[in-house]
């Protein structure tokens, strides 16, 4: 499902760019603790947003398809539409082709441009991922 985006007049390959920052920030504090009420999303926000600015987005969030809600009582508990890992493909896919022409490599090349942040441990975890790439996918 594609939604318009209004920032450059273009359509959105998917919800998650029509995302803002503050809403991202929320999304954070979703995945990082499951589920959380408002009050609760709102404790770890900075700037102190309000309750009633905090809902808001939250329930904007839900319209976009990215949270849903489970009534406690009286309360709303917030939990993320989407698996974090599926989010996180999509991330990395739309990165991929926005700053690296689609190109796996190029995004490799420019990830290991900086291996001094790199250990030994870290670099060899990578090859191994390399070597089983290959083998599953017959490269």
């Amino acid at each position: 499902m594609s939604h318009y985006c209004y920032k450059n007049n273009t359509m959105a390959k998917t919800p998650h760019d029509l995302l803002s920052r503050r809403e991202r920030h929320i999304m954070d504090i979703l995945y990082r603790k499951g589920r959380a009420t408002a009050a609760e999303v709102m404790a770890d926000l900075s700037g102190s947003p309000s309750y009633s600015t905090v809902r808001t987005q939250l329930r904007v969030l839900e319209e976009k398809g990215h949270v849903r809600h489970e009534e406690e009582g009286l309360r709303y508990v917030y939990v993320p539409a989407t698996a974090r890992s599926a989010v996180r493909r999509s991330a990395l896919r739309h990165l991929v082709e926005t700053f690296f022409d689609g190109s796996t490599e190029k995004a490799v090349a420019a990830l290991l441009g900086d291996s001094s942040r790199l250990s030994e441990a870290e670099l060899a975890r990578i090859a191994a991922l390399v070597e089983k790439a290959k083998k599953e996918g017959g490269r």
